[in-house]
This record gives C-alpha cells, structure tokens and sequence, in this order.
C-alpha cells in the first residue's frame, strides 16, 4: 500500500470534518409509508481536508500525488485524527486537490476531498459488551499512560 509522505504535516482543523454515505435504501409505499433498510455494511466516507505546505513540502506534494499517486487515482494510507483517535486510514482523492493558494509568504494552501475505504466506527463487540468502556476510554488512557510506566521502570 502507498504511504503518505513522511515529511508532510496532517491535515488542518479549519474545515476539517466528515460525510458518511449513507448505507441505506428507502422505498416510498404507495400508502405513504416507508420502507428502510440497510442496503451495505461497508461504506465510504468522505473528508475534507486541507493543508498548509512550505515550498518544499508544496513541490513533494504535487509530485507525490501526480507521480506516484497516478493523479490520485490510487489509494494510499494516511492518518488521520476521527473520533477513535489518530489512526491509519485507507484513503483516496475525490478528484483533483485546489491550489495551490499562496499563504503569507511563502507558504501554500491545498484542499481537497478524500474517500475513505472504511467509515472510522468503533467494533461492534465494544458497543455491544462494553459501552461503559467506550464512555470511560479517557480515563482508562490516563490511567495507563501515568501509572503502567512506573511498573516497567523497576
């Protein structure tokens, strides 16, 4: 699988969100009433996304999308930050990025739209057995991150 460039920065906060396509089919009755069901389990997502990119990073950008992304035509990894945290997704460009727009003095603006493979959803056995888990999730990080290192240092 293609990786993101190592040397380029995740995507800004500003714009930055979500849009699931919806897994369902709905068929309107003739007595007014509906019909809904869930026609695919496996979905994508689409995100916008932008970035801020020095000249350099500007040049490996381009390069890497029209060279080794094929136009952005082909999928690669990348992480990005959802609700589950910071994970490694399956992504691919909508279609061709915008910019670059000069920002400042010398740095460039891109902004684009990214199908993601997989929509980012937590398992169904934490929703199912374990949802407090879910909802503690903070705590529990914390926990471990302050009090584990203590034992491995004896």
């Amino acid at each position: 699988m293609i990786a993101y460039p190592e040397g380029l920065p995740l995507p800004l906060r500003d714009g930055y969100g979500f849009e699931p396509v919806s897994p369902l089919l709905r068929s309107q009755k003739m007595s007014g009433r509906a019909v809904q069901r869930r026609l695919y389990r496996s979905v994508p997502t689409e995100t916008s996304v932008s970035w801020l990119l020095s000249d350099e990073q500007a040049q490996l950008f381009e390069g890497w999308f029209d060279h080794v992304l094929i136009s952005g035509s082909m999928w690669f990894e990348c992480r990005l930050k959802t609700p589950l945290g910071l994970e490694t997704y399956e992504a691919r460009f909508k279609d061709i990025y915008s910019g670059p727009t000069l920002v400042g003095v010398s740095h460039w603006r891109f902004t684009a739209v990214l199908e993601l493979f997989q929509r980012p959803v937590v398992d169904a056995e934490w929703v199912l057995i374990a949802p407090e888990y879910i909802l503690m999730s903070s705590i529990f990080d914390r926990a471990m991150n302050q009090e584990w290192p203590r034992y491995f240092d004896e």
